[in-house]
């Protein structure tokens, strides 16, 4: 079944101050200055990739069109058009890539109101472990009086049962996880249950933290469902106290008007993360809001503001949502507005995380996590608005016989580049993680980046099938290696990671036939020079279609590396195929397993030779790793 998401953009907004209003300023003056002269070959096709996908119970969930999973139906519809009609034979395995419950049961009695126990000597790791996962995320409180506050609560004999001790909790549930899975249930189970019998119209910012932090041990504990709909109560209540306005936060005096302001931010930021990983319309918005998300003094030399940085960044993927998949067809011309937002951003912060994240003994390990986490959020915005031009452009290389046609004709090309910007971003935003993953720093739970590295895995996947350079194979084992790492506390992270190694096999092989088809034809020319091949057994050579997917060499293939192969518990299993993953695998019915009409990938596919399609919107810095597009613009 599929469902198509309606353009959201119908209402005006007023104040002209985020990036996502500008990016709409930008493109609708753009549209009005350029309108006439944009041709239909200047324009890609935005494919409707919303869906209804099963959770780990059987229910049918909304994912929309910009999520990561409806990025992998594209694919996968994708593959099974142009390279084999067999590539995705469902198999009777099942699994949930949307929700998956804790598998504990509850150890609390029904009416049980006894606090649990708490060990201070537990308390400093536990705070180091939250901090690594809630940095560039959420800034909730003062970390530095943060472990001295809980460590003091703690030792008290008497623990009152009121905000401040499910809020404790909460803090200690989600960093004790790692180290310690039951009592952090015990822990969690004990602060929810207290969470909700206390929520009545005494609102305070307490309330939106207790549901905030409910929500962040919810996207850890592979439950992202669940946090979204835990959020929405964290979001009313903040609007509820006024933490939007920042003029309402100053009555409080300097120190409670930082905290308020800081805690509309860090909603800004969940939201937005939990939006555009699910493709569903965010819960906040900037209408009526006033606190600053830029720091005066953001630019004089000191500590960098992770929180600033990370909320810049989502307020510019807001808009890409907004601006690029609520339309059926996007424009070169549109991205202008968004390319800029990314070039100002990157201005700002880029140096200064790429600094943070290359020398993490420097930093603590909760800074250069949390930098790390920023940098991915921008090089999948980049990814996410040259999207539609990757699939355009795979589209149109998989569905030429001529590999000639993969090469030389498509460098001139405005959409190309964009494709190839997006492969670049997602090369560039594995290289730190996989660092600090043989630093040690990302030990713990990363739900950001394991959702953009599920994107990232599939970009380079289909990049390396559609010829774009075969050290992408390089680049998605990284991506791979990094995902296993995360599956250590993630469940998605090791389902993502038997999905890109499902591509990286079916790529593998597609590009061995296609090269030894085309040694092949090299033969036929030059056999005849000195009677190398039989005349008989030349008439009766197969030629290379691109539709099987069986080849001997591929019944065979052991030349994955692996170390990248093995999971959990899997050393002497092969990769799986995507056949070895079932339609309902994300909640696919029979009908979605079709050859998709082809109006879906924006119908016939010719050479733009528009002047304006030439523009390279996303030129990757080689040194940095940076979107400079100071020249094009």
């Amino acid at each position: 079944m599929t469902v198509t998401i309606l353009p959201s953009g119908g209402g005006k907004l007023t104040l002209p101050s985020t990036p996502a209003e500008t990016v709409r300023e930008t493109a609708t003056q753009s549209d009005r200055d350029n309108g006439a002269q944009i041709d239909a070959e200047d324009e890609t096709e935005v494919p409707r990739e919303a869906r209804l996908v099963c959770d780990a119970q059987g229910k049918l969930i909304f994912v929309g069109d910009c999520a990561p999973l409806s990025f992998f139906q594209s694919v996968r519809q994708l593959v099974t058009t142009r390279v084999g009609q067999n590539a995705f034979a469902p198999q009777s395995s099942r699994y949930s890539v949307l929700e998956n419950a804790t598998a504990h049961q509850s150890r609390r009695i029904p009416g049980d109101n006894r606090i649990p126990i708490v060990h201070s000597e537990d308390i400093p790791l536990a705070v180091s472990n939250y901090l690594s996962i809630a940095t560039g995320l959420v800034d909730l409180f003062d970390n530095r009086r943060l472990q001295d506050d809980l460590i003091l609560w703690a030792n008290m004999d008497q623990k009152q049962d009121d905000a401040t001790t499910v809020v404790n909790f909460l803090v200690l549930a989600i960093g004790m996880k790692i180290n310690d899975e039951g009592r952090s249930q015990d822990y969690f189970e004990y602060a929810r249950d207290k969470a909700y019998s206390n929520l009545t119209g005494n609102l305070s910012v307490s309330t939106v933290q207790m549901f905030t932090l409910i929500t962040l041990y919810m996207l850890c504990s592979c439950q992202i469902n669940g946090a979204f709909l835990f959020f929405g109560t964290a979001v009313r209540a903040g609007y509820s106290i006024g933490i939007h306005r920042t003029e309402v936060n100053a009555r409080f005096g300097p120190d409670i008007h930082r905290q308020r302001d800081r805690l509309w931010k860090s909603i800004r930021v969940v939201d937005l993360f939990l939006s555009s990983s699910m493709g569903r319309p965010p819960a906040t918005s900037d209408v009526d809001c006033t606190v600053p998300y830029q720091s005066p003094d953001e630019n004089v030399e000191e500590p960098v503001d992770l929180l600033n940085a990370s909320v810049q960044i989502f307020l510019v993927l807001e808009g890409v949502v907004t601006e690029i998949y609520s339309r059926r067809k996007v424009s070169l011309q549109l991205t202008e507005g968004i390319s800029l937002q990314l070039r100002d951003w990157s201005s700002r912060w880029l140096k200064q995380l790429k600094d943070i994240v290359a020398n993490p003994e420097v930093q603590d390990r909760a800074q250069a996590s949390g930098a790390c986490q920023i940098l991915a959020t921008y090089y999948y915005a980049v990814m996410l608005v040259s999207r539609p031009f990757l699939m355009y452009e795979l589209c149109r290389r998989l569905s030429d016989s001529s590999v000639a046609s993969n090469g030389r004709s498509a460098l001139t090309s405005g959409k190309s580049k964009l494709a190839d910007a997006c492969i670049d971003a997602a090369s560039l935003m594995v290289d730190p993680i996989l660092d600090l993953i043989q630093r040690g720093v990302l030990v713990g739970h990363v739900p950001i980046l394991v959702s953009w590295l599920f994107a990232s895995s599939l970009v380079l996947g289909v990049g390396l099938l559609g010829g774009f350079g075969r050290v992408l194979e390089k680049y998605t084992r990284m991506a791979i290696h990094a995902l296993d790492h995360c599956s250590k506390h993630d469940t998605h992270a090791g389902q993502y990671s038997l999905i890109a190694q499902s591509l990286l096999t079916t790529a593998l092989e597609y590009l061995e036939k296609r090269e030894l088809a085309e040694r092949q034809r090299r033969t036929e020319n030059s056999s005849q020079l000195f009677g190398l091949i039989p005349s008989d057994t030349m008439d009766s050579s197969p030629t290379f279609t691109g539709q099987s997917i069986t080849t001997p060499s591929s019944k065979g293939r052991e030349s994955l590396d692996r170390t990248f192969l093995q999971h959990n518990g899997l050393q002497n299993v092969g990769s799986p195929l995507f056949g070895d993953l079932d339609s309902a695998f994300l909640g696919l019915s029979e009908s979605m397993m079709q050859t998709p009409d082809p109006s879906y990938w924006g119908g016939p596919m010719g050479n733009e030779t528009d002047s304006g399609s030439a523009l390279n919107l996303f030129a990757l810095l080689d040194a940095g790793g940076g979107i400079d597009l100071t020249h094009h613009l």
